[in-house]
């Protein structure tokens, strides 16, 4: 995990190996106060697909994810985690080349900026949102083995020390 300073707000990051745990740290997040416009993932198209397809139980991270792939699938009654804040973010995109999805402000900030922002990759994406260099390479690399990367700007100093204490719960790396 990785928290530094961007604007006097650090930013809390954290790479899951899988949908349980980046489920189960997106709930937590979402239990603390945090809704789908405080939380940026990134995952690859494949990923999208194998742990958050049309077929698969409808997640708030699924269903966000599957939103941003241009898919619009519907929340059913029992929401998990991640699935509707793929969908219901409303500012998701695909990397062109890349085939790897962000959802969250940084997607905003990135579709405000137009192709331009998208010229330096995933890597660019994350050092643009306050992520280092080297540590945004590693997610990169880790984006395409599966992994799921998580970011979020903690409200105060309380919640940084809780989501980081909470997310070394939930098999976080890096």
């Amino acid at each position: 995990m990785n928290e530094n300073t961007k604007s006097n707000r650090g930013i809390v990051t954290g790479m899951f190996p899988d949908r349980d745990s980046a489920e189960n740290a997106y709930h937590s997040l979402s239990e603390r106060g945090y809704t789908k416009n405080d939380i940026n993932l990134v995952m690859s198209e494949d990923t999208r697909k194998k742990y958050f397809s049309v077929d698969s139980e409808d997640t708030e991270i699924g269903t966000k994810a599957a939103e941003g792939a241009g898919k619009g699938a519907a929340i059913g009654g029992t929401i998990g985690a991640i699935a509707g804040a793929i969908a219901a973010i409303g500012t998701s995109l695909v990397i062109p080349g890349l085939g790897i999805l962000i959802a969250g402000p940084i997607a905003a900030g990135l579709a405000g900026a137009g192709a331009g922002g998208l010229t330096g990759g995933l890597v660019g994406a994350l050092a643009g949102s306050g992520i280092p260099e080297a540590r945004a390479k590693l997610y990169e690399e880790g984006v395409k083995k599966g992994n799921i990367v998580m970011a979020v700007h903690p409200k105060n100093e309380d919640d940084a020390k809780y989501i980081e204490t909470n997310w070394k719960d939930y098999s976080v790396r890096d």
